[in-house]
């Protein structure tokens, strides 16, 4: 109450023309401050990896210098990987130190939007299809990030889940659905999070555009949530003056350079002079504004200043990249590598040599350096050994679009479509050159590696996928490796699950890495090496094929000028565990270079909460670590809920073999009736406790 007594009489000291500076874009990143008061602009960066590289005032133009260089920290569903909360904080620190060093006050992030379907352009940037994974892992990572002065900026609130007709797509879910799967992680993010700002989404939701929704951000999240915090925009994602100013919006970003004509800037402050809107709701706005500037210290000295690109934060980026990795698949222990004896190394495909840092949209990066697997390789092997590297494939060669109309195009075509890239005939025949040369010499080479997956060409804001198919022939070059070298070692990049069929049963090993920050070929190399013992599990379900996912079997995606979410409560593995529709890989797998003994298991009371505990072992060879995760399932299951659901997790730390550790487990909600399923997996599942 005091933070808004203060702002309370600061707004008495300011003019209309003053107050509506403060609650719309003056710059692209910016709002306008008030000089004569003291009051500073709030300068905003995109961030969900990094500290975006900065832009010139008014126009999608880099400023060009070499002071903007960050940290490139590994993509969300990557950190999701890690299973790991402390990892989410360590993230957070890191994204909000360095957002402060280079002088923000809201980093616009993190995304925690649910992965309702494998094709959505944008699920790199968020953690999961579940709930309760994402919540866990988003709000000790905005704790972090808030730990430096910096306001997180937890996004698209809400039911944002594909980038097809983004701006004006309206979506249909129940009640029910919306509570159990779209909202919770936003709600953490403001109770257990303590997140300072919320960006809206640019879709409909019930018919309202979410950056102006009564019932979205006075109904939900103001009354019912009791939140205080700020709410800004998506870029453009206002469409109606007084709707905006009588909603519980408080800042209006936008593309375009007309700051002046945002619908909260002259619009607005010409119908308050007219009388048609009340002064009293820019008021409000303003008041969260000023409160907002105090929480971050903004407006005296004791304002933490922060730093970027230290060796500290490099290090953390190289530990979450390290257990992001997932082992998805590894017969006969081909993996890991002897390192003393590869004395000769042939490795495929594009994405061992290739940056991803810069590209994907807003999450583009101007990293300090980007490590490649086959850097991180070569220079994990050093000169003893000779590594052969060829492409094996090519992208389609197509027009590059400049920032400034990338950002504007997507306003105007409706806020992106699904992507089909043409195939380009001069590509295609350089490929089968390519492909024929990768299997020559993979029959010559005893260790050899593929490294595909995915690009920002296909993992990017604005689009979204047409199918979960590799692209660029990589499917037919696999094949061809595969029969003439069984031991092939096939690793991917990439953030959303491709299609395996056609080819996995002959691979004996598969590797599964995502966009794994500056450090992510150096995590890759010392786990294809053994010098680390993957511990990644999936944070969703990596399906046979998209129409496995029941917002494609059952639901709609990407839907028309409507797209409706009949799939309820039934996405990702709990629609898949419930209908027994078997995928790829199931949600939390994730394989070791060593084993895990489950035991002893037991259901505890401590202060009323329940935990389950049980031993693990490492019965194995080597060290590594285990995630417990555990799934509650109703024993009179009605039809309106799925067969299981993650309610608890812990990882375990690094288990030398032969040594136990009991892991203690909260678990999350109500227990009575319900059987509690210890497993390490969604689908291996090692004990069951009937709760009475």
């Amino acid at each position: 109450m005091e933070l808004r007594k203060k702002a309370e009489e600061l707004l008495q000291k300011l003019t209309l023309e003053e107050k509506i500076g403060m609650i719309h874009g003056a710059q692209l990143f910016q709002t306008a401050g008030v000089e004569r008061l003291g009051i500073p602009p709030l300068k905003m960066s995109d961030g969900p990896m990094g500290v975006r590289q900065e832009f010139l005032p008014s126009n999608w133009q880099p400023v060009g210098r070499s002071d903007d260089y960050v940290t490139y920290l590994p993509c969300n569903s990557a950190l999701a990987s890690t299973w790991n909360r402390d990892l989410a904080k360590e993230t957070g620190r890191v994204l909000g130190e360095e957002a402060r060093g280079r002088g923000k006050d809201v980093i616009l992030g993190p995304g925690v939007n649910i992965k309702r379907s494998p094709l959505c352009g944008r699920n790199f940037e968020y953690f999961s299809e579940d709930p309760y994974l994402t919540k866990e892992l988003a709000a000790p990572y905005i704790q972090g990030v808030q730990e430096w002065d910096v306001a997180a900026c937890v996004k698209h609130f809400a039911a944002n889940n594909q980038e097809t007709e983004r701006l004006w797509i309206d979506v249909e879910v129940d009640e029910q659905a919306l509570r159990e799967i779209y909202l919770p992680a936003f709600y953490d993010a403001v109770k257990k999070g303590g997140v300072h700002t919320i960006m809206g989404a640019y879709n409909l939701l019930k018919g309202e555009h979410c950056c102006q929704s009564e019932y979205l951000l006075n109904d939900i999240l103001r009354k019912e949530w009791g939140y205080d915090g700020v709410v800004i925009s998506d870029w453009g994602a206002v469409h109606d003056t007084e709707k905006a100013a009588n909603s519980q919006l408080d800042i209006e970003m936008s593309v375009t350079d007309n700051f002046d004509e945002y619908f909260m800037a002259n619009p607005l402050k010409e119908k308050i002079e007219n009388g048609e809107i009340s002064e009293a709701v820019v008021d409000e706005k303003v008041v969260r504004i000023l409160m907002l500037m105090m929480k971050l210290h903004m407006m005296d000295d004791t304002r933490k200043s922060g730093t970027y690109n230290t060796p500290e934060h490099r290090r953390k980026a190289l530990e979450v990249a390290r257990e992001s990795v997932v082992l998805l698949k590894n017969e006969e222990s081909i993996l890991p590598f002897p390192k003393e004896k590869v004395k000769k190394l042939l490795i495929v495909g594009e994405n061992a040599e290739c940056v991803h840092a810069n590209g994907g949209g807003s999450a583009e990066i101007k990293a300090l350096y980007e490590i490649t697997p086959l850097m991180g390789i070569k220079t994990l092997l050093g000169g003893n050994a000779e590594v052969k590297f060829v492409p094996g494939y090519v992208r389609d060669e197509k027009k590059e679009e400049s920032d400034i109309n990338w950002q504007e195009s997507s306003l105007e075509n409706g806020g992106g479509s699904v992507k089909e890239l043409a195939v380009n005939a001069e590509a295609e025949k350089k490929r089968e050159e390519l492909r024929k040369e990768a299997a020559e010499l993979a029959s010559q080479y005893e260790y050899v590696l593929f490294v595909g997956g995915l690009n920002h060409e296909y993992d990017s804001e604005g689009n979204d996928r047409v199918d979960m198919k590799l692209p660029y022939g990589q499917d037919k070059l696999i094949e061809e490796m595969l029969a003439v070298n069984p031991n092939t070692v096939i690793t991917f990049v990439g953030g959303s699950p491709v299609e395996m069929g056609s080819w996995l049963e002959k691979a004996k090993t598969v590797v599964w890495s995502w966009y794994a920050g500056m450090e992510g070929g150096n995590a890759l190399a010392e786990v294809l090496f053994g010098a680390v013992t993957p511990s990644g599990k999936l944070p969703e379900t990596f399906y046979k094929k998209h129409t496995d996912c029941s917002a494609h079997a059952i639901g709609e995606f990407p839907g028309g000028s409507k797209v409706h979410y009949t799939e309820g409560v039934f996405v990702g593995y709990r629609y898949n565990d419930t209908f027994q529709i078997e995928p790829e890989f199931c949600f939390g797998h994730g394989l070791s270079y060593t084993t895990f003994l489950y035991e002893n298991p037991a259901l505890v009371q401590k202060n009323g909460l329940n935990y389950v505990e049980c031993d693990v072992t490492n019965t194995g060879t080597t060290a590594g670590k285990e995630t417990v995760q555990i799934y509650t399932a109703s024993v009179e299951r009605k039809e309106t809920e799925p067969v299981q659901e993650l309610k608890g997790f812990e990882k375990t730390k690094l288990l030398f073999p032969g040594e136990c550790q009991r892991v203690s487990v909260l678990v999350e909600g109500m227990i009575e009736k319900k059987n509690l399923r210890i497993g390490s997996s969604s689908r291996d599942i090692r004990f069951v406790i009937e709760s009475r």
